[in-house]
């Protein structure tokens, strides 16, 4: 009987549609790698968030052939000490297409319409129809990671009839996109776009992938949206960027340090929009996350047919 391990905290509805849809799998849930340890040693396969491993904790897991990432993001695993070991990594990748585009459109409307503004007007009492509001429509958006997160986000910015420009590793034609650039391309289609969003895996590749120079090629009206990971945008490029008004404003939902310390200068700046990494949380994530997990835990049983979302790990994703 093959012994799941989870360290992912999950719901009671959760667990008993599991241990009751696969009789033939032994599952242990726990909230945490802790309530795990004594565990780990007889887990054949891990179901994590991903960010509670280590090379240590790898070494304990004598027996683990496959870990199941219940978040994209993968910059936390111990790549090497997995690949040694030779065991199979899959992820969520594609569950947040529809709460991460939902984001993106909310706040470029939140932008363009001055939605802020008016609440302020509203609380304020005061009726002043002087506000100059905006409209999406014709205006260029660039996604820098053209994945599922960005096709969807292609997809909704195109029915508000904005142009779509994406861009990825070789500048491949996808979905939902009106034009695509490759890597060596960005800068050039930067100064094209009003809205940029950043939307790639955090790797050796993408760190500060958007520094001082690609700042500089932006517009003065543009304005940067950040749902990937805090690295990849060079922070202190970027208040100096906004603090001299060379782009107009950005939308930050992932930070280098989190929690933001109280004492960051993002808090402050009033051409900063921050949330608290929440672009991708969602009521259906849990449900999503294993619904993949149940397809590979098929072909894991079974031995036969393809993994959904396996990740190459020498590239890290």
């Amino acid at each position: 009987m093959v012994h799941i391990v989870s360290t992912a905290k999950m719901s009671a509805k959760h667990k008993q549609a599991l241990t009751t849809t696969y009789p033939q799998a032994r599952f242990s849930f726990f909230e945490n790698i802790s309530q795990a340890a004594s565990t780990l040693p007889e887990a054949e396969v891990l179901i994590t968030y991903g960010e509670d491993l280590d090379p240590s904790i790898i070494a304990q897991c004598s027996r683990l052939r496959w870990i199941h990432v219940i978040s994209a993001g993968l910059e936390l695993l111990p790549m090497e000490a997995i690949a040694g070991r030779g065991i199979r990594v899959t992820n969520a990748k594609g569950i947040h297409a529809t709460p991460m585009s939902e984001y993106v459109m909310a706040v470029m409307l939140q932008v363009t319409r001055r939605t802020d503004q008016l609440r302020t007007l509203q609380r304020e009492k005061r009726w002043d129809r002087s506000i100059r509001v905006g409209e999406l429509a014709g205006q260029t958006l660039l996604v820098i990671g053209a994945g599922a997160i960005g096709q969807a986000i292609a997809q909704k910015a195109q029915a508000f009839a904005m142009t779509t420009v994406g861009v990825n590793t070789d500048g491949r034609e996808t979905p939902h996109f009106d034009r695509m650039a490759n890597l060596r391309e960005m800068r050039t289609v930067l100064g094209e776009a009003d809205f940029i969003v950043v939307a790639v895996p955090l790797t050796k590749v993408t760190v500060k992938l958007i520094g001082r120079e690609e700042l500089t090629a932006m517009k003065p009206t543009a304005t940067l949206i950040n749902i990937a990971r805090g690295a990849v945008v060079d922070e202190e490029a970027l208040i100096h960027a906004l603090q001299e008004r060379t782009i107009a404003r950005a939308v930050l939902d992932v930070f280098e340090q989190e929690p933001l310390p109280t004492g960051h200068p993002f808090w402050e700046m009033d051409n900063v929009i921050l949330t608290p990494h929440l672009s991708g949380r969602s009521p259906h994530y849990m449900t999503r996350a294993l619904e993949i997990f149940r397809h590979n835990l098929y072909v894991f049983l079974k031995g036969t047919g393809s993994y959904k979302n396996e990740i190459d790990l020498r590239k890290g994703y």
